[in-house]
């Protein structure tokens, strides 16, 4: 399953960055399709990136919302909202777990050799104020003189964005680099701070710092695809904790909120078929494992 796992987060990376002409128009991609949302964190400005990235959309829609209303447009944005809120519905931060390049880039960043690191659990809380501050409250409220907000979260802190267009326009527009300034540097200290973080810790930035994985785990106690913990199946083993590239312990927190539904517990640590994978409340897959021990058949 872990096989099948990096192939779709390796298509679905490839599918958010299709456009392939920027080598010969060394611009960003603005075709039709550039409306629709990635699932996953994927920078707009990317030179590939054919489909835009939901954290973006909503910042550039709270961001202009005080100044269309006060020119009577009420463009409020649901769309973007609404396919978030669907994804989340459904699949939770298995959105994180199977379809974010970011998610795969920091997770191939972590197989390099050397020691590892754990991330402490109160840091899982930043994250979901950076969703309310940068995200939602200071584009809409801090506004320059047209009324005009900012894209704080994509301007100041995303590592994705400098990763995957601030650096390759640079390399396609020479001109830009006259515009180097601060801004950039700060950028460029976060990419290389969660670079090495990766390193150490698995996935940082999602457990840490990412937004969209903040909104996706606001849906972790409704979402229809979940894992399932069977305690009647659980030895206690722990095994389960080891493999967690998000530092869940299914077993301590079922429903936590940092789960990707990568499925690793399950199928590689998990030996005796205590979790299995639920759509719906309806077992999808489940791993029968051995016996529990001292445990009859007919138990």
């Amino acid at each position: 399953m872990e096989y099948i796992r990096k192939w779709v987060q390796a298509l679905a990376t490839l599918l958010s960055n299709s456009s392939w002409t920027f080598p010969v128009t060394r611009n960003i991609y603005q075709g039709p399709v550039k409306v629709l949302c990635s699932p996953g964190l994927n920078c707009y400005s990317c030179p590939a990136a054919s489909l835009a990235c939901p954290i973006g959309s909503i910042q550039q829609l709270l961001g202009n919302l005080r100044f269309g209303l006060e020119a009577g447009q009420y463009h409020l944005g649901l769309y973007v909202v609404g396919f978030m809120g669907v994804l989340g519905g459904f699949f939770g931060r298995m959105v994180c777990g199977w379809m974010c390049p970011f998610g795969l880039f920091q997770e191939l960043l972590y197989k390099l050799p050397g020691r590892k690191w754990g991330v402490p659990r109160p840091l899982r809380f930043i994250k979901f104020a950076v969703l309310a501050l940068m995200v939602f409250i200071l584009p809409y409220a801090v506004a320059d003189q047209f009324g005009a907000g900012e894209p704080w979260f994509c301007k100041y802190l995303c590592p994705a964005g400098t990763l995957e267009a601030g650096i390759p326009m640079l390399l396609l527009q020479p001109s830009l680099r006259q515009t180097i300034g601060w801004l950039f540097v700060n950028k460029m200290f976060w990419l290389v701070f969660f670079i090495g973080w990766s390193v150490v810790a698995s996935r940082p930035f999602c457990r840490t710092t990412c937004p969209l994985g903040a909104f996706y785990a606001l849906f972790a106690r409704v979402k229809l695809v979940r894992l399932h913990w069977d305690a009647s199946r659980c030895t206690d083993c722990r095994a389960c904790h080891a493999v967690c590239p998000m530092g869940v312990e299914i077993d301590r927190a079922p429903e936590d909120t940092e789960c990707i539904t990568c499925l690793k517990c399950m199928n590689q640590a998990c030996q005796y078929g205590a979790i299995s994978l639920r759509i719906g409340g309806l077992e999808l897959q489940a791993k029968q494992g051995r016996q529990r021990p001292n445990q009859s058949p007919a138990a």
